[in-house]
């Protein structure tokens, strides 16, 4: 069941173009600054250093923001890479022998701001994801937002929060006026 996920997910991720995001062909543009891939890419090599193996190895474009989609396995929380946030375009899959081992997996993080899990089972997912110490939680994907739901993180992912109503009273600044007539 693992070896058929992996196989899946990564011929989704074969998928995507990296590339300037005006291209109509592109569905994967450049990380925010070079700076941000370059600490992504330090996060890629730091856990093929501790033993996770790299699926993809996509050619990469060292010195720019565009960095490449990478799968990695044999991965482990001894790895940046799985307990920090890492935003940009790898993931890290790992196999757990439980719900219990998932839970457990997934709250062992300072952060808390996505999490997904994928399955068929939604009363599962439903289970699962009341206990996982997130923000936002995702079935079957983690590439969507609601705007009609909140985008919001616990822990050290915690502050503010975007979409939604609760997103929209986040940006007013209440101010009270306290008078009285003497």
């Amino acid at each position: 069941m693992f070896k058929d996920f992996v196989q899946r997910f990564v011929e989704l991720t074969w998928q995507y173009r990296l590339g300037n995001p005006l291209e109509k062909e592109t569905n994967l543009g450049p990380l925010v600054r070079t700076e941000a891939a370059d600490a992504v890419r330090a996060q890629i090599r730091q856990a093929v250093k501790k033993g996770a193996r790299a699926l993809l190895r996509l050619p990469d474009r060292p010195k720019t923001p565009y960095l490449p989609p990478e799968v990695l396995i044999n991965v482990d929380h001894g790895m940046e890479l799985m307990t920090e946030e890492t935003f940009g375009p790898v993931v890290g899959i790992q196999a757990v022998k439980d719900d219990e081992e998932a839970v457990k997996l997934m709250n062992d993080s300072r952060y808390g701001l996505t999490a997904s899990i994928w399955t068929q089972d939604a009363d599962a997912a439903l289970r699962i994801g009341d206990r996982v110490e997130t923000g936002t939680w995702f079935m079957n994907r983690c590439d969507y937002l609601d705007p009609a739901l909140a985008w919001t993180g616990v822990k050290d992912s915690g502050r503010g929060c975007t979409l939604s109503r609760l997103g929209l009273e986040a940006f007013t600044r209440p101010k009270s006026f306290h008078l009285r007539l003497t």
